[in-house]
């Protein structure tokens, strides 16, 4: 990673791609608990309900030498563990955190996050319909999304040879695990700039982008393993390979082998910080920032959208960044009215790519 300090780190949670159809937090613990509840007919033994991709992921893991079938049974009760306990949990992410420990619960959390969240890229307004080599996205809707006015704040008064040293001033850590801000990126500089595949994938290499708990698979021109299409149907080895793929907190904070550090910097030294439909929960500010300690030197601006939270949490959350990381009042803009797309029409002119 280049050290060089970042006019902008964009920090996207769940509430960005809620716009273009992917789910909120509590979406996904209700679509887990669906997926998770498989079982079976006492009679026939034929499977009643429950995601069929993770029942075969299941067979797969536990298949035994020559092919031989292996027993599901305590991957089913771990599924069912989790299916119980969603109601209760703040977020899938901080059960997995909770039990980080039982290896067969985190086993089969990360298959089902995996299944469900591709299942959502598979329904969403990014999702092109790749029975006609000559179809796009629709960028036309996307342009009432905050993604196409993210893509004209990128590209604004910038002409092709411009773009790599335009990107590289900014990053993203996105909370997410789907890859909605790759693919629409892709895509639409193809269309404005008319580029090759290849010419676009050396552009977005400039661009940062860092998934602190892991994504649903590599989306490259060309692709490598683990790989599959954006709202893919995977083969049950795919599922396998891309739930493998996935941290919880404890492994997206360990220094050995995860991007931690790099992430810590760039928002440590980031000139201004960009919050997009960010839940501001304790566990993703602890992996942000390093819990209980001080920076040295004041830092720079922050904006975000807080649409759905209240006012008081609001302030309370300004307050903890003047008190806690030493940023100005001044420079915390918070605003809970704001949706994503509202964001930029809001702040446009605030943000700077210097």
């Amino acid at each position: 990673m280049s050290n060089e300090k970042k006019s902008l780190v964009f920090i996207i949670g769940a509430g960005a791609s809620k716009e273009v159809g992917l789910p909120l937090g509590f979406e996904l613990k209700n679509k887990i608990s669906e997926v998770l509840d498989i079982r079976f007919d006492s009679t026939r033994y034929q499977r009643i309900s429950g995601d069929p991709k993770i029942e075969q992921a299941f067979r797969l893991i536990t298949q035994g030498p020559n092919g031989r079938p292996g027993d599901i049974n305590p991957h089913l009760y771990a599924s069912w563990k989790i299916r119980d306990a969603m109601p209760q949990a703040a977020s899938i992410d901080n059960f997995l955190d909770a039990h980080r420990d039982d290896a067969l619960i985190i086993e089969c959390g990360k298959l089902a996050i995996a299944s469900c969240i591709l299942e959502a890229e598979s329904k969403s307004m990014m999702r092109i319909d790749n029975s006609n080599i000559n179809n796009t996205m629709n960028f036309k809707n996307l342009g009432e999304t905050w993604y196409g006015d993210f893509f004209k704040f990128i590209v604004e008064g910038c002409q092709r040879q411009d773009v790599s040293e335009r990107l590289s001033k900014i990053a993203v850590i996105t909370f997410n695990y789907d890859r909605c801000i790759e693919a629409y990126l892709h895509a639409a500089l193809r269309n404005y700039y008319h580029t090759s595949i290849e010419e676009t994938t050396d552009l977005l290499s400039h661009l940062k982008i860092y998934h602190p708990y892991g994504s649903i698979g590599q989306l490259s021109w060309p692709a490598y393993h683990p790989n599959i299409e954006f709202g893919g149907s995977p083969m049950p080895h795919q599922l396998v390979g891309i739930a493998k793929e996935l941290k919880t907190f404890t492994e997206g904070t360990n220094k050995t082998y995860s991007e931690i550090n790099e992430i810590r910097s760039l928002v440590k030294d980031g000139e201004s910080l960009v919050f997009l439909g960010f839940g501001f929960n304790k566990q993703n500010l602890d992996l942000l920032f390093e819990p209980n300690t001080l920076p040295i030197k004041v830092p720079g601006k922050i904006f975000g959208s807080a649409f759905g939270i209240s006012e008081t949490d609001c302030d309370y959350i300004a307050e903890e960044f003047e008190t806690k990381r030493k940023y100005e009042k001044k420079g915390i803009k918070l605003n809970r009215h704001l949706s994503c797309r509202d964001f930029f029409k809001e702040y446009g002119r605030s943000l700077s790519i210097s």
